[in-house]
């Protein structure tokens, strides 16, 4: 590793009014280097990283590339000095096609036209070269989410940008497209670009990283070499508690049958799927990627039709043939996608709350406001949603609170089964914990809760019995005592 980093950031200040984001920050990334970038939501990521892209202006301190002092006050000046981000929300054109992208601001001209064959050349060979098979001619907007991801990296590539942030980048690829991810960062480490990368997902911090710098609280904690710490150590010096801590619900004797699935099957995707949930329980659904698990899930709720087998509520065979019958019935489904799925992002809080059950406080059309906005400041102070204001865009929210809002949009319908797809994907550490104590305020007051999650140490932690779906199939219910990580997996994977 060079000596010298490439971007290097001094006793770093930043303050809004009424408000200190960053105090005394250091930061050293080197070429060549994935250097990840850890801390609960406010501790200072979003604006340290803002400060580098030259969206913010730091209040003091020094920034140095390659050992020399610079100052980067706007986006294209961090361009200029090789400096690109990849966010969640990607910044591409939609409507305009790969190579498009590539070149806007700068196509490259033949006889006073744009030279589209050099266009194209180009970018297919950026592709190519990062393994990205895809037609450089191609519609951003006819792009999966996981592929438009991958072009925005190219994009940097081509760009020839030196040093890269990722963002949260796996939020919305399934584990097949993180190792095609994975696989892309190795090779621009290879090609000594410096490397910032940021997750709430721990795992994935000491798979792709070399390096780590601790916030909190907008601090610089410390920095230190993965390979000498632990995932249990950085936790704890994020938010002062240890990872054993992070599952430490308490579990109540279930009590009677709330929900019973029998042979439930929808063609070509799951089939003969048999379970039963209490009062007080956590039921855990767990799978590979592919597995059916989601499907499974979707069509308990009415988002999908099944084609055969019967659903009981309370002991009561019931039709569920859309989410209008399932929140009916006293559903309540916290989808894995939140943003497109779970929540209206232009609405504010207060109507994302209120959003499933406006028939309670509507007569003859018109809706009682003083009782949404009751409704809303009660379950905004009841789940500790971060906000400035019931009436702020659900937009603008951080992932965690995001997630709080969909909880609270359920709770306000009375909704007394709750099924939970990946309800922690994308929200720091502090945030789980949060909603894990969300989970535990339901299951005490006898509300049924069903659980999905990638992370085995999560399903195992919460749940009171574990479902584990293979192909379309249930393998096995598996209760408390019995779990094991590598029996679960091996059902997963059909070894069992």
């Amino acid at each position: 590793m060079d000596k010298t980093p490439f971007l290097e950031l001094k006793s770093i200040y930043k303050s809004f009014p009424g408000v200190k984001a960053l105090d005394n920050v250091q930061l050293s990334v080197y070429p060549g280097e994935i250097h990840g970038l850890v801390g609960e939501n406010g501790a200072g990521k979003s604006t340290l990283i803002k400060i580098i892209m030259g969206v913010y202006q730091k209040d003091r301190g020094v920034m140095a590339i390659n050992g020399e002092e610079v100052v980067i006050d706007d986006v294209i000046a961090a361009s200029r000095h090789g400096l690109a981000a990849v966010y969640q929300d990607l910044n591409l054109a939609l409507d305009l096609s790969i190579g498009e992208n590539f070149f806007m601001g700068s196509f490259p001209k033949k006889n006073g036209l744009i030279d589209w064959s050099t266009v194209y050349k180009k970018t297919a060979e950026t592709l190519e070269d990062l393994n990205i098979l895809v037609d450089a001619r191609s519609r951003i907007t006819d792009l999966s989410p996981a592929v438009q991801e991958m072009v925005t990296i190219a994009k940097a590539v081509h760009k020839e940008s030196r040093f890269i942030i990722f963002d949260e980048p796996t939020a919305l690829l399934s584990n097949e497209e993180v190792e095609i991810l994975f696989d892309i960062i190795r090779h621009l480490k290879k090609q000594g670009v410096a490397i910032v990368y940021i997750s709430h997902r721990m795992e994935e911090i000491f798979t792709i990283c070399d390096t780590v710098t601790i916030l909190k609280d907008g601090e610089w904690v410390e920095t230190l070499p993965v390979s000498e710490t632990t995932e249990n150590d950085l936790i704890a010096k994020m938010v002062g508690r240890s990872i054993s801590e992070m599952y430490d619900i308490e579990h109540v004797e279930p009590g009677k049958e709330k929900l019973r699935l029998e042979n439930l099957g929808r063609n070509g995707v799951f089939q003969n799927i048999s379970f039963s949930v209490r009062e007080h329980e956590i039921f855990g659904l767990f799978g590979l990627v592919g597995s059916g698990r989601t499907e499974i899930v979707r069509a308990l709720f009415g988002a999908d039709t099944p084609d055969s087998g019967d659903i009981y509520l309370d002991g009561r065979k019931v039709q569920i043939r859309s989410p209008q019958d399932g929140i009916h019935y006293g559903m309540g489904f916290l989808p894995e996608n939140r943003k497109e799925q779970g929540l209206a992002l232009g609405l504010s809080v207060k109507e994302n709350i209120n959003l499933s059950s406006y028939g309670n406080i509507t007569r003859f059309s018109f809706v009682n406001r003083t009782k949404e906005r009751d409704r809303a400041n009660t379950y905004k102070e009841k789940l500790r949603i971060k906000t400035p204001t019931i009436d702020q865009k659900v937009k603008n929210l951080s992932g965690g609170n995001q997630q709080k809002v969909v909880i609270g949009k359920w709770l306000c319908g009375k909704s007394r089964i709750f099924i939970f797809d990946e309800p922690t994907v994308g929200v720091d550490v502090g945030a789980k914990r949060e909603i894990y104590r969300l989970i535990q305020e339901l299951i005490e007051q006898g509300d049924a809760v069903v659980l999905i999650s990638s992370y085995l140490p999560e399903v195992m932690g919460l749940s009171d019995r574990i479902g584990v779906i293979h192909e379309g199939r249930l393998e096995i219910v598996i209760p408390r005592s019995e779990f094991s990580e590598e029996q679960l997996l091996k059902y997963a994977s059909g070894l069992e």
